[in-house]
């Protein structure tokens, strides 16, 4: 997921014993707002399958996750200012 300088980025690792779904997981990433933009995500996991199955136990569970956008409006490019945050 590298690029070009991101405006803002997240990363996060959530690390669990035990974990255990009573549902399949819903999960969606938005980013909204005005001006175009390049966005990305991306998740690494280990123990835990790319398919869930709800009431199974998953054990010594280990989730990184990594968001990350940037503004790419004609506008910034067309003065010359760059994405915001650029210098």
């Amino acid at each position: 997921m590298e690029s070009p300088a991101w405006d803002i980025s997240f990363r996060s690792t959530v690390r669990a014993e035990r974990l255990r779904f009573a549902e399949e997981p819903r999960t969606a990433v938005r980013f909204p707002g005005t001006g175009e933009r390049e966005s990305a995500s991306h998740s690494d996991r280990n123990r835990l399958p790319d398919t869930i199955v709800p009431g199974e136990e998953y054990r010594d569970v280990t989730v990184s996750y990594r968001l990350a956008t940037r503004l790419t409006s004609p506008e910034d490019e067309a003065d010359g200012s760059g994405p915001v945050g650029s210098s």
